[in-house]
């Protein structure tokens, strides 16, 4: 590891500690964001070169998928190097230039840390599978074969079939939860745990504001290899894997979220306490206990700063869902902090989820604002401001493993991944000047971000006006949430800061809807975030359209 590598100077940010508490963090996905030497493929100076976009949307930081070296079978969560930049995104100098370009415009850089695996290439893993008594012999998590030549117990992979590959060399299983080319790091070998620390600092040392953190609650398993039990068919429709993969019929409970991953947190968080002003964000996906987990992990203020679930990746768009899991959140978190995600490079587009009616723009204006009015910060996914739907990629043009494994039911990933649409005028919709790694949908164009600028009535300018309608009210930042009684397809709730209180009401149905305001106290209508509700001041109610929205300060 370089020594020498300096913090980079000369931000404008400011010194508040917390700024990530109710943060706006867009997701960048960067094989798929700007190409600049035609290849095909995003890389870092790319995402420099559009950081104006980032900037004038109101975001307060990036968080940027993996860019290390890696063979690239799942895209880059196969590290094989992680103190080295991939050539095809860049160099080590590219992304220094993007992190001071960033913070010259107040923009905090987070990038995708994959502890819980790493690429088979990796030097660690080489040498870790060369014999049994060499010096990492045990920062991957090997076993015996059963008397019969069957892997350790029935753990499966999220990638389909066992999670257990057999390796000639050492005539033994190694653990994978993804693909067989992605070991798990032994977290009971601490060994290990001072390398993955190591390679955190030297992000560190280069300026990095904080970490996604993949898979979080994935870094340790039971050391006594138990066979998971079956799962309540109640809870064999999460998100976390498709219908058509059997990982949902299990119930997790000694494959991943164990009790001593909390040492290794505290671990961590010791390490960016050094770094004032770090944060971090863990991806929980833990099924019926994912709630709980995200309590464990973000609580006392000495692990995680924050951690999103898998709650709203789902196809539910309902108020009682909504209602259900932030109440079930409030209840059981306690002094944790969530960020709420709607879409991301592992889930089918939101837009495309949530509309029955074919009225993409009113789900995609709606949710926006839905999910910049919730408790807590916020995980915006590339292309989601301009409310891009999911692509249908045929099956030549695949290139995600995990679509083409269960295919034609499930697709895969691919169709939330296709490249930013930047300029309808423009090769590619802007995004390279040779053919990208994964089609360019042709409706997309018509969302390119150039058109979208130009329209008043664009989800693109919605997103600007609703982030810069949330910085502007600190009740909506910082405060507190209480559900209020609202018809069946109006979400309704208060947000309240240093005595401030601001109403938010939401009518998720396609057809118009009477609301009653609160009773007693003066409710004021606020003005700025670009939807039409209409108030009766005198009747107290408001008039809500179909996928519309109203916000008032109660005094």
């Amino acid at each position: 590891m370089d020594q020498k590598v300096q913090k980079v100077p000369g931000s404008i940010l400011s010194n508040d500690p917390d700024w990530w508490r109710g943060a706006v963090i867009y997701q960048v996905y960067p094989r798929s964001f700007q190409d600049t030497n035609g290849d095909g493929i995003g890389d870092l100076k790319g995402i420099a070169e559009r950081l104006d976009h980032i900037a004038t949307l109101g975001a307060d930081a990036i968080w940027i998928s993996p860019f290390f070296k890696s063979p690239m079978k799942d895209f880059g969560y196969d590290v094989s190097d992680y103190c080295e930049v991939d050539g095809m995104f860049g160099t080590i100098e590219d992304f220094d230039h993007l992190v001071a370009e960033a913070h010259a415009r107040g923009i905090r850089v987070m990038i995708d840390q994959v502890l819980s695996h790493t690429s088979d290439q990796h030097a660690w893993f080489k040498e870790s599978r060369s014999s049994k008594d060499n010096a990492k012999a045990d920062w991957y998590v090997w076993a015996d074969a059963k008397p019969d030549g069957t892997p350790p117990n029935n753990w499966l992979s999220i990638f389909g079939g066992s999670a257990w590959e057999w390796d000639t060399t050492r005539c033994q299983y190694y653990l994978h939860n993804f693909l067989a080319s992605q070991p798990d790091v032994n977290f009971h070998c601490m060994a290990a745990q001072d390398a993955l620390l190591d390679t955190v600092e030297f992000w560190l040392k280069r300026g990095v504001d904080g970490f996604r953190l993949d898979t979080v609650n994935f870094y340790v398993h039971s050391q006594g290899l138990e066979d998971n039990p079956p799962s309540q068919l109640e809870d064999r429709n999460s998100p976390e894997a498709p219908a058509v993969n059997p990982y949902n019929w299990q119930d997790h409970i000694h494959d991943k979220s164990q009790p001593e991953n909390l040492e290794f947190l505290k671990r961590l968080r010791a390490l960016l306490d050094r770094y004032p002003g770090q944060t971090t964000v863990g991806e929980i996906g833990d099924g019926p206990r994912s709630l709980r987990t995200m309590a464990a992990y973000t609580s006392g203020g000495d692990k995680l700063h924050m951690c999103y679930t898998f709650d709203f990746l789902s196809p539910i768009f309902t108020k009682d869902h909504f209602v259900r899991r932030i109440t079930a959140f409030e209840a059981i978190v306690g002094d944790g902090w969530p960020c709420w995600a709607f879409s991301n490079h592992d889930i089918v587009r939101h837009v495309s989820r949530w509309t029955t009616d074919g009225d993409y723009d009113g789900v995609a204006k709606l949710a926006c604002a839905i999910l910049l009015s919730l408790r807590g910060s916020v995980c915006l996914y590339q292309g989601e401001e301009l409310g891009l739907t999911e692509a249908d990629i045929a099956f030549e043009d695949l290139q995600d493993p995990y679509g083409i494994r269960f295919w034609p039911e499930y697709k895969g990933r691919d169709g939330c991944r296709t490249p930013m649409v930047w300029d309808s005028n423009a090769v590619y919709g802007g995004f390279s000047t040779g053919k990208p790694w994964l089609p360019v949908p042709q409706e997309h164009i018509a969302r390119a971000a150039n058109r979208e600028s130009a329209d008043h009535q664009s989800v693109l300018e919605q997103y600007r006006r609703m982030i810069a309608f949330r910085r502007s009210q600190p009740a909506l930042v910082q405060g507190s949430i209480a559900f209020v009684e609202t018809p069946d397809d109006v979400l309704g709730f208060v947000r309240e800061h240093a005595g401030e209180k601001v109403l938010c009401l939401f009518n998720l149905g396609s057809a118009p809807v009477t609301v009653a305001l609160p009773a007693g106290a003066e409710v004021t209508a606020l003005e700025g975030h670009g939807f039409t509700a209409i108030p009766h001041p005198q009747e107290r109610t408001v008039s809500l359209n179909g996928r519309n929205a109203f916000f008032a300060r109660i005094g």
